[in-house]
């Protein structure tokens, strides 16, 4: 089955007007065009703050991540949230990616209605509406859906909804840690809700266990709760209660331990046919902050990352004007909480560059970020140093999934700084 309908990126979308981070373009213009603009970012044809990816870098990340999967002989399914960029899906399916990862019913509408035809929706599916939005797409026979069960409860308004529907719903047993987030916490809870799926033969296909290690923060703990799983996994099929009409499923992994789920599920032998399927989502931009600390883990640890080197490359950028120098040592930039992520770490001066200028350099190491209001950042510099107002910077960020949500639309460029495409987004 392929994983995307017909659809070119971007393919009938049109630039949003009303949109941040835009030039001057006739109204209507189509965003599978924008290169044809012939905008640069330093010739100052886009209005700043505008937030970019770098295309030669996110390839690079794109290759890196399914060599990397490649290896261990999994697959993937990165998780959309990050992007929420139907574009980005594209060149990720495009790649070789087995599916989407996504974490809500109108996500996975979203999804669908850009071409993408095989989905992970990592959470619960509760409630009516949400359940309608479901059973719409799954009467597509090309479209694969997925989603998590953790209760009895759950799966009794699954399976009493999808039955009236003649629908059978796909399902993954979320397994979960005490004090973490969703998944069953003991056998117990276990026995309750397979019992309970096995109420609805019609209504309910169990597929597989899934679970979500980054929940946990000591390697010790992730790699026990990995193998909690596929022990789960393992008893499932021994017992006969895993689908007999497709393969297994055993799905795990954020962006941040992707290496050690690979090395505890690469390899599993569960007697039957089994789909190995990871879900880091934050691979394509990458950051300078909570995931190259992980990234750095990695490369120490894994030899597989470690013979891929280079690895992950920092790809996405806010790029935005010095507004005011009201006082020596303190620049304010035009650029806030309404822009860039702040919640796991301020954004970091990267890129200085005077409009007319040769070329943008490095900023000073004395430079930082101190403070973040919703339109204003309070950079810090050395007394003396040259800045100016109309001075353009660009800032790296940490947590990518808070920075793409606070754009429409995400420009591409080229190490030229010409802007070569644009990637929607559907938040």
């Amino acid at each position: 089955m392929e994983n995307t309908a017909d659809i070119a990126p971007n393919a009938g979308i049109a630039l949003d007007a009303d949109g941040k981070g835009l030039g001057a373009f006739p109204g209507g213009w189509p965003a599978d065009q924008v290169g044809e603009l012939g905008w640069n970012l330093l010739r100052e044809d886009v209005s700043l703050p505008v937030a970019v990816l770098y295309e030669a870098r996110m390839n690079h990340n794109l290759q890196w991540m399914q060599q990397f999967m490649q290896e261990y002989r999994v697959k993937l399914a990165p998780h959309g949230k990050t992007t929420m960029s139907p574009a980005l899906f594209q060149r990720q399916i495009q790649g070789g990616a087995w599916g989407i990862t996504l974490a809500t019913a109108p996500q996975v509408r979203a999804a669908y209605r850009h071409g993408i035809r095989t989905v992970l929706m990592a959470n619960q599916l509760v409630g009516r509406a949400n359940m309608a939005m479901i059973a719409e797409l799954l009467r597509d026979p090309e479209f694969s859906f997925f989603c998590l069960l953790d209760s009895a409860a759950n799966a009794a308004q699954l399976g009493d909804f999808f039955s009236r529907q003649g629908l059978r719903l796909p399902v993954l047993i979320e397994l979960g840690v005490p004090g973490g987030r969703t998944g069953v916490r003991d056998e117990s809870q276990l026995q309750a809700l397979l019992a309970e799926i096995e109420r609805w033969p019609q209504a309910l296909a169990l597929c597989g266990i899934e679970i979500y290690e980054g929940v946990l923060q000591e390697e010790d703990a992730i790699r026990a709760f990995l193998q909690r799983a596929t022990r789960t996994l393992s008893a499932l099929a021994a017992h006969g209660r895993l689908r007999k009409d497709g393969p297994a499923m055993l799905s795990g992994a954020g962006s941040a331990w992707f290496d050690v789920v690979a090395e505890e599920f690469s390899g599993l032998d569960i007697g039957m046919p089994l789909d190995i399927i990871l879900r880091p989502g934050c691979y394509l931009s990458h950051d300078v902050g909570i995931y190259r600390t992980a990234a750095e883990r990695i490369a120490a640890h894994n030899p597989v990352a470690r013979r891929l080197a280079p690895g992950l490359l920092p790809a996405l950028q806010v790029w935005a004007y010095v507004q005011s120098v009201p006082e020596p040592g303190r620049a304010i930039v035009a650029m806030g909480k309404r822009d860039a992520a702040f919640d796991a770490g301020l954004p970091v001066p990267a890129v200085h560059y005077r409009p007319g200028g040769a070329a943008p350099l490095p900023v000073p190491p004395t430079w930082r970020l101190t403070a973040m209001m919703d339109q204003h950042a309070f950079l810090e510099v050395a007394h003396g140093e040259d800045i100016r107002v109309g001075d353009m910077i660009a800032f790296d960020i940490s947590h990518p999934c808070l920075t793409f949500d606070k754009w429409r639309q995400v420009l591409l460029i080229d190490e030229q700084y010409q802007i070569t495409g644009v990637a929607p987004t559907c938040f």
